[in-house]
């Protein structure tokens, strides 16, 4: 079964780190209780600079952030659509949408949707 995956990356000052991931459990919460089927976020620890392009390179990382990497895994991408619209106007999620309250540079962040083509799965 194929799914649609959301992936965003921005970079969070270490010293916002806290309210960060107070506001990403609000935010994975409020797509899981919309429908999605999976919510992740990962803070970086090795993501050293290429010399062409790379993580660090893509965000204009500044000594004293760290890259976060989130992702939202949906049925399918009409899911996604309705699941993020109902996310942007989730009341509960109110005041963390507010720009001036963001802990991290919205300008330096980007993301985009992605058809799965290769689901694998290992067991323990």
């Amino acid at each position: 079964m194929s799914h649609y995956v959301d992936a965003i990356v921005f970079p969070v000052p270490r010293a916002k780190l806290d309210t960060y991931k107070r506001m990403s459990v609000e935010w994975g919460n409020a797509h899981l209780r919309h429908g999605a089927l999976y919510y992740s976020d990962s803070i970086s620890d090795d993501a050293q600079p290429g010399k062409l392009t790379s993580f660090p390179q893509a965000v204009q990382l500044k000594e004293d952030e760290v890259i976060a990497l989130a992702w939202v895994v949906y049925r399918n991408k009409e899911d996604r659509e309705r699941i993020n619209k109902a996310v942007m106007e989730d009341p509960q999620l109110k005041e963390s949408m507010d720009p001036s309250k963001m802990p991290f540079d919205g300008k330096r962040m980007f993301w985009g949707g992605f058809e799965t083509i290769t689901e694998l799965a290992g067991g323990r």
